[in-house]
């Protein structure tokens, strides 16, 4: 069954790669909704019904973790499986999000097989 997917990445390229690479991994995608940082994902979220989030963990305005947290917070939202895709090297940023309730996480850079791997399960 075809999913909704938001990516959320402040670089538009790697929105772009991301689609690609869920398309080369063969994710049964339906809509995919873009944004490019947390506030615009939180109002793409008012108006599309999402099963499935990929979203950076450093982008201005809002971050990934924060993004993260609104969405455990929301009754509707809380249940969505977001999967953080992110350059950070640093443990304790990924431990966070884990803790804040990701479903997994992604380093980029990626390939499509990771990314496959990581969604196995979730859709």
């Amino acid at each position: 069954m075809p999913v909704d997917v938001l990516i959320v990445d402040d670089s538009a390229a790697i929105r772009k790669i991301l689609h690609r690479v869920l398309l080369q991994a063969e994710v049964p995608l339906g809509k995919v909704v873009e944004a490019a940082d947390g506030r615009e994902a939180l109002r793409k979220l008012q108006e599309e019904k999402i099963g499935l989030i990929l979203s950076d963990i450093n982008m201005p305005n809002m971050d990934g973790l924060q993004l993260l947290s609104a969405l455990k917070a929301q009754a509707d939202l809380k249940a969505v499986p977001v999967v953080m895709v992110t350059t950070e090297g640093s443990s304790s940023k990924v431990m966070e999000a884990v803790a804040l309730g990701a479903a997994g996480y992604v380093k980029k850079p990626f390939t499509a097989d990771q990314i496959k791997e990581k969604l196995t399960g979730l859709i």
